[in-house]
């Protein structure tokens, strides 16, 4: 008898906690209070299927860029020794890969771009093509380094 008694007690302090004291807490921090988020990605490989993988270095840069390119228009054929993630603002693109392998990104899709594998971005739509990039490196490493394309 006791010890049902103590589980209702412990059952009610339970949801009296979870109804009541923590929503309080949450939005005393400001996280119920107007602020919704979005998982727009969550992966372990980048867009050619490479395992994602970090620097080790003591000099961690970030850099973020916002690209355009018009219609039409290609990035050339390039690299990145480091990891790369791209947010498609707005327009389409076709990321072409040195083994055949493209695919296309539109608005609202993040690209992980592959490390050490040569590709090249083509806007393939009617409009200008604008990009978020976010550059994950360090302060002695090149954003980018053009290479030629494939076959040259």
């Amino acid at each position: 008898m006791k010890q049902t008694t103590m589980m209702k007690k412990t059952a009610a302090l339970s949801w009296f906690l979870a109804v009541f004291l923590f929503p309080a807490l949450i939005a005393a921090e400001g996280y119920d209070d107007g602020v919704r988020t979005e998982v727009l990605l969550k992966a372990t490989t980048t867009s050619n299927g490479q395992r994602l993988q970090y620097l080790k270095t003591d000099k961690a840069a970030v850099t973020v860029m916002k690209v355009t390119m018009a219609p039409g228009r290609e990035t050339g054929w390039h690299l990145h020794d480091i990891p790369v993630y791209s947010y498609v603002v707005s327009g389409k693109m076709t990321l072409e890969t040195a083994n055949g392998n493209n695919r296309e990104f539109k608005e609202g899709q993040v690209i992980l771009q592959a490390v050490n594998n040569p590709h090249n971005g083509i806007n393939t739509g009617d409009n200008p093509l604008e990009m978020i990039v976010f550059y994950t490196g360090a302060e002695d490493i090149p954003l980018v380094r053009k290479v030629n394309p494939p076959g040259k």
